[in-house]
């Protein structure tokens, strides 16, 4: 099914048998991604060699993000698996005594975030259903032994709590890396079979995405592309400046929703995205577009029209999360999603006549001359003969509502544009220097006495 949005699938238990990814593939799944949250070593490294194999034998370029866990954390254990209960106004102590809690107390692990926390800052339990609000702190240094240190909270919301929840805390900025040793682990493991992607989780500026290049320049010359996943309020606040220094965007809509009040998301989304077309940079959209398919085969209305909004909105991809890693149908969901694309791209190219006429984009006369050239012609594709992705690249960012089919002399180029909104690659060395413009239009069913855009000179195909 042709669709210029592409499909961002996150591959786990549900959908890593090899055939069930390969139809996912088949069905419209563009990119895969590797979630290091969960599975790790050679677990996410068979679903990685799948995906290169799968990709060889269909013939059809699939970019793979090695998505990291980042400094996601989590309260300790409680005395028994029972849910402990809470009370508004009372107190409750975080600390770092690995002894279990009880109603009054509870572990923190990271010291990192015990030295962060202020008096009046956040601390939001189980995606914001408890929300604990800092009264007093005593922190203590890294390395300091024994040492206790404690932050004293009062409950706001929330009237149970259990071992192992996950926390987050919106009004704080961490004094310490977002890549932690967990990452730097996962990272040695997995560079060495040439990622496309790599996502940071929990970003806060620009620095988190200078550290991890560095880090990764470090230890591979393969040409990994850095998205960084927005989760945090303080990122959309510098969102331009991450931008600048990153290759593509996650719009991790979860945790930003929990971060920050959830009615603002939608529009900070819609900022994210036009400076993004701005920069030239990739988007992503994430989390819940199908969410109830977990165990459904059809999904809510209101996830249909999520999904079609991110597709007026020209996003490079939508993405799913759970519906795809445990949900019960991993393909059926993959096929709905491309579906509701294709119909949404097709009515966004209808209702968008005037498609080349585009504000704030990246001054780069080339791009904007093939632009105009194939709205001006009418033309039914866009061909690009390129060693790397920069051209089709700049041609996607201008949105032109008809098919750009890249022809690569190398995968790794070919792969990193799969995630990327209306471009077809091929890797395919002899149609690279044959310029063989027919072959690769045949990719998208573009036949003779069609104008069509080739490297920027409009000619009619024979």
């Amino acid at each position: 099914m042709q669709k210029l949005t592409k499909i961002t699938a996150s591959i786990g238990p549900q959908s890593s048998d090899y055939e069930i990814l390969k139809e996912m593939i088949v069905r419209g799944a563009n990119v895969c991604r590797l979630n290091f949250t969960h599975d790790v070593g050679d677990v996410q490294g068979k679903k990685f060699d799948d995906i290169r194999k799968i990709s060889r034998e269909l013939g059809r370029p699939v970019a793979i993000i090695a998505d990291m866990s980042g400094p996601k954390h989590r309260i300790g254990d409680f005395k028994t698996e029972d849910k402990y209960p809470l009370k508004p106004g009372q107190e409750f102590i975080l600390d770092n005594d690995p002894a279990p809690g009880d109603t009054t107390r509870v572990q923190l692990p990271d010291v990192d975030v015990l030295n962060s926390l202020a008096v009046g800052d956040r601390v939001l339990l189980n995606d914001g259903k408890i929300e604990l609000e800092v009264t007093a702190s005593a922190a203590c240094e890294m390395g300091s032994g024994n040492k206790q240190c404690r932050i004293t909270t009062r409950v706001v919301r929330g009237n149970e709590i259990w071992s192992r929840r996950g926390f987050n805390i919106p009004d704080t900025v961490l004094n310490a890396s977002v890549i932690t040793e967990k990452d730097r682990a996962d990272l040695e493991y997995i560079l060495p079979r040439n990622p496309d992607y790599v996502a940071i989780s929990f970003v806060q500026g620009p620095r988190d995405i200078i550290e991890a290049r560095e880090f990764i320049k470090a230890r591979t010359k393969h040409p990994v592309k850095i998205i960084a996943k927005i989760e945090r309020p303080q990122a959309v606040a510098v969102f331009e400046e991450i931008a600048e220094v990153v290759d593509a965007i996650m719009i991790a809509r979860g945790d930003l929703a929990v971060e920050m009040p959830f009615w603002e998301v939608p529009a900070a989304s819609r900022m994210m995205i036009r400076v993004c077309r701005k920069k030239n940079k990739p988007v992503i959209m994430a989390t819940q577009m199908l969410a109830s398919m977990m165990n459904s085969e059809f999904p809510t209305r209101a996830e249909v029209s999520d999904v079609a909004t991110a597709a007026y909105l020209r996003v490079d991809s939508t993405m799913t999360s759970e519906e795809t890693t445990i949900g019960d149908h991993p393909v059926k969901v993959i096929d709905t999603m491309a579906k509701i694309l294709s119909a949404a791209d097709k009515d966004a190219a209808e209702n968008n006549p005037d498609w080349v006429k585009h504000e704030n984009l990246p001054e780069n006369d080339w791009s904007r001359s093939v632009a105009s050239i194939a709205y001006l012609n009418k033309a039914k594709a866009i061909v690009v003969f390129g060693e790397n992705d920069e051209h089709a690249r700049q041609i996607s960012c201008r949105r032109p509502d008809i098919p750009i089919v890249a022809v690569c002399d190398n995968a790794v180029a070919a792969n990193q544009l799969a995630m990327m909104r209306g471009v077809f690659p091929i890797f395919d060395k002899k149609m690279f220097d044959a310029r063989d413009t027919s072959a690769a239009l045949k990719y998208v069913g573009v036949g003779p006495g069609k104008t069509v855009v080739v490297d920027g000179d409009s000619i009619v195909m024979g």
